[in-house]
Parts: structure tokens; sequence; C-alpha cells
């Protein structure tokens, strides 16, 4: 393991092999040790950051109907909902009477929407509101494309034209169509999900990459997603931050086992190392609690994710950790950092 993190300390990338080598053979204090150096030569400021947004769930209705998911509804189901446009306006501006500046918007993949409701809608928050708008996973654009009669590209210029800001890295889960076979059948396959992130980026809009891990993967291909995500990054640059979070398994289809911290902390710490050209990675209080995003911090990574005034897809699995703006700050002070807002592109707006 020395000649490996030697070559990360000089700056040299690992191959897909060295990283699968060093993912499954590395001591857990050893890895962290050597992502929190990277993490300190990338941002020897000593901030992490933190947005003050919230989700906001627009829709259950989907058709994909992933295994892993408890949020979902059918369109027939009686607790299937699509928000009346006066809600999402009213979740908007308490997001704004608490300093928040994005909001993330996502649902299903709901069979009655086209282009036009989500231009619609856009438009009208754009007219109203000082807000950017983090919305749409590539699973969402993609059937918003397809049911709309509209190539890729034409779909994501209008909906920029009518106020999208950047994408959300959603539904990525892992990228290797074994595991999405088995885990999201329904959904897009990693060339899609590539080809939205690419065609986004190619329009300015950025975008962010996640990870859900903790299912059905093997080592490798947590490996394999992550060396995918780093040649899409060498194309375009266009990945703002990585967010890796663990499946769980409550009231889904799948079931399964919690991922354990050490898996998570173990998985942290190699993107820090195997991500080499992304400047961010981003701890998950939402699914590890706000203690374990503190550690987190000592293990790569940089970012605090956002306040997530409204959280409901990891919700419906039974896990509920909520903090506020306050409450980050003070984790981030104990973890001894500097709190920082910041917006949707990493610039820093504040420092506590």
């Amino acid at each position: 393991m020395k000649g490996l993190y030697k070559k990360i300390e000089k700056g040299r990338r690992l191959t897909k092999e060295e990283g699968l080598g060093l993912f499954e053979g590395a001591d857990l204090l050893s890895l962290g040790r050597a992502a929190d150096q990277v993490r300190k030569r990338l941002h020897p400021e000593g901030i992490v950051s933190f947005v003050i947004d919230r989700n906001i769930n627009y829709t259950n209705v989907c058709v994909n109907q992933c295994k892993f998911c408890a949020f979902y509804r059918r369109q027939d189901d009686p607790e299937a909902y699509l928000l009346p446009v006066d809600e999402i306006f009213r979740k908007i501006e308490e997001t704004l009477e608490v300093g928040g500046t994005q909001i993330l918007i996502q649902g299903g993949l709901h069979p009655g929407l086209d282009i036009t409701y989500y231009e619609t809608l856009f438009r009208g928050i754009k007219a109203q509101y000082p807000i950017n708008i983090h919305g749409l996973s590539p699973a969402e654009i993609k059937h918003i494309a397809q049911s709309s009669g509209l190539s890729l590209r034409e779909a994501l210029t209008r909906l920029k034209a009518s106020g999208l800001d950047s994408v959300p890295g959603g539904g990525a889960e892992i990228l290797v169509d074994s595991v999405r076979g088995a885990v999201s059948p329904k959904k897009i396959n990693y060339k899609g999900w590539k080809e939205v992130m690419l065609a986004a980026q190619e329009l300015g809009l950025p975008t962010t990459a996640t990870m859900m891990f903790g299912s059905v993967e093997t080592s490798r291909d947590i490996v394999e997603h992550m060396d995918r995500l780093r040649g899409i990054q060498d194309v375009r640059g266009g990945f703002t931050a990585f967010i890796p979070w663990t499946y769980q398994p409550g009231n889904t289809e799948l079931g399964g086992k919690t991922a354990t911290a050490v898996e998570y902390l173990r998985v942290l710490a190699f993107a820090r190392l195997y991500l080499d050209n992304f400047q961010n990675v981003q701890a998950s209080w939402v699914t590890q609690g706000g203690a374990m995003a503190q550690v987190a911090l000592r293990f790569g990574a940089n970012d605090f994710g956002s306040t997530m005034l409204e959280e409901n897809v990891v919700a419906a699995t039974g896990i509920k950790n909520r903090l506020r703006v306050d409450e980050v700050v003070s984790l981030i002070r104990e973890a001894r950092f500097t709190p920082a807002q910041r917006d949707t592109k990493y610039s820093i707006l504040k420092t506590f």
C-alpha cells in the first residue's frame, strides 16, 4: 500500500486495478489519513461549506418503480400526489425566509407530465423568487424529453431557458448496468445517465455526481462507478461535487441491510483519493447523522451538504435526520473547521 500512497502524494492518478487493491486492502485509518491529506491540499483554508436549501418533491408518482425506493407510488395509489403550484411557491417562500439560496426540485417519472408543465413551473418560480433551481435527475430529464417528443438537447435547452440552473446527479445509484438491472431495471442505463450529464454540461448547466451504495454491488462495481465518473469529469469538468450515500432498506421491495459506518467512511475516503479531478466531496448527514458527518470531514469530505429544510425520499425508508442551520454550523465548528454558507456553484457567500 505504501507505493500507492506515495503515488497519491505525488498527485499521480491511480489505475482501476490499483484503486481496487487500495479499496479492498487498505486499513481504514490509513485510508482516512491519506484522504484527509488530499483534502488539506485542495482546501488548505480549513473551510467546510454547506448550502441552505429545501428538497421539493413535486410528485411521488413514478413509472420506474425502483426496488430500492420507498418513496414512489403508482398513479392510481391513494397516496399518490402532485403538489399544487401554490404549495410549491409557499415552500420556496419559507426557504427564502431562512436565507435559502437553492431548491432541489425532484420527483418521480410522472406519465402525465410533459415539458410544458416544467417550463410553466420554472418560469413561474423565476418570475417571483430569487432562487437557484437545482432540479430534475437525469432519469427525469430523459423521461421528459421522450414524453414530449424532443431530443435530449432540445429538452435541456428549453428547460434551461425556462429557469433550470443546475442538474443534480440523482439516480446514479451504481453506474454498472448489471447492478442497475437488479435494483432499478426500468431506469435509464449508465450510458443514458452519462448522456444527460454531458449534454447538460455542454449547455453550461453545472451538475453533481452521486453514488448510492450498500445494496447488491461489489467492491469492483464501486470502483467502476468512480472510474466512470472520473472519465466523464475528464471531458468537461462539469461536476461540482461527488456525493456518496448509503442505501436505506426500510420499506423497500429490495430489502437487505444498511451499510455500516465503517463501510461509509471507506467509500468516502477512497472517493477523495480516486476522484482526483473532483474538487468537492460531500458528507451525507441525511443518511449518517450529524456525528458521523463530523467524522467524514476527517476522511476526505470538505462539504456538509445542505440544510435540507425538507426531505422526503430517504425519510420514506424510516430514516429522519434533521438539522437546523445553527446545528450545522455548530457541528462544523466542533470538528475544528470554519463553517461557511455557499451557493450551488460552491462560491462562498458567508463564513461563520
